[in-house]
């Protein structure tokens, strides 16, 4: 069994970007920006956005976190989208998800001008993705790509199972992992929790993306032999053997199934990092205008 190391991994590009992003201050006069919108205080939410936060200083961006009282209005939010949008110094735009009930969150997604959402969830960089266009990557996915591309994962021809299919990491990655590109050329099966005998499909796979969002849910007698296995869950669980009060779970039982896979990522410290630099990486690419040129 190898490791997937999403530490390693990660540092090495945040210091790529960290050289990029100097370059980009010195002629263009400022840094790299990236706003986050966060609503309410949701423990998750508020623990990633500081994540993001952090790595935007690391790597010299400038980052504002704009909160929010659980009561905002819809109107009111949109109003402010609609600002950051009109906004030149602000080159990428998130709104952290989950949203209060009672704000639509497809509503916002689509309000985020298409060429700030680093996040790559607005439809026309979804649309683009698909037809193999410049466009920002959601970030998990695009994190999960630079991964294998760095450890120089063989997928051309090789049979990938990807299961969950939401829009934030199942149906982009598969999306991907069939892509004519490097990484890519997969023949690719997307499960979900209506998939019959769900067990013998990923069996069958040669890369297996769990993205179900259910602790342990892939274990050892799921997975074939020599399995490239990528973790993207993160269940947390309350747990007194740590600082934080909590502990993280992916949705692979990695004990077991190391002991089969040719290649793994660990929960915590696997696709959590990478997604942390997809996203800086699309922000990077919105100032620069590579993408969509300003």
């Amino acid at each position: 069994m190898n490791l997937l190391d999403g530490k390693l991994v990660s540092a090495k590009i945040k210091e790529d970007i960290k050289q990029e992003a100097a370059s980009f201050t010195a002629q263009a006069g400022r840094k790299p920006h990236l706003v986050a919108i966060l609503v309410g205080n949701d423990g998750g939410s508020e623990t990633y956005v500081a994540s993001k936060m952090r790595n935007c200083e690391l790597v010299g961006f400038e980052s504002t976190n704009i909160r929010y009282d659980v009561d905002i209005t819809e109107a009111e939010l949109l109003a402010k989208i609609g600002e950051i949008n009109e906004d030149p110094t602000i080159d990428g735009l998130i709104v952290q998800l989950p949203l209060p009930k009672h704000i639509d969150p497809d509503k916002v997604t689509e309000a985020i001008d298409y060429r700030k959402d680093v996040d790559g969830f607005h439809p026309i960089n979804l649309g683009r993705m698909q037809r193999n266009l410049p466009c920002f990557i959601p970030a998990t996915p695009y994190g999960i790509m630079l991964m294998l591309e760095h450890y120089g994962i063989e997928t051309s021809g090789k049979k990938a199972v990807v299961v969950g299919r939401s829009n934030i990491v199942g149906s982009p990655m598969s999306i991907l992992l069939a892509r004519n590109s490097t990484p890519g050329n997969c023949t690719v099966t997307l499960t979900h929790s209506r998939t019959a005998n769900l067990k013998e499909e990923i069996l069958a796979g040669d890369i297996v993306v769990a993205a179900i969002g259910r602790k342990n849910f892939v274990t050892a007698d799921m997975v074939k032999e020599g399995a490239v296995v990528i973790d993207v869950g993160i269940n947390r669980e309350e747990s007194a053997e740590t600082k934080s009060g909590f502990k993280l779970y992916g949705d692979v039982d990695f004990e077991g199934v190391s002991k089969k896979a040719s290649w793994i990522t660990p929960v915590p410290g696997g696709v959590g990092l990478m997604t942390i630099v997809g996203l800086l990486k699309n922000t990077l690419e919105a100032a620069k205008g590579t993408i969509y040129p300003k």
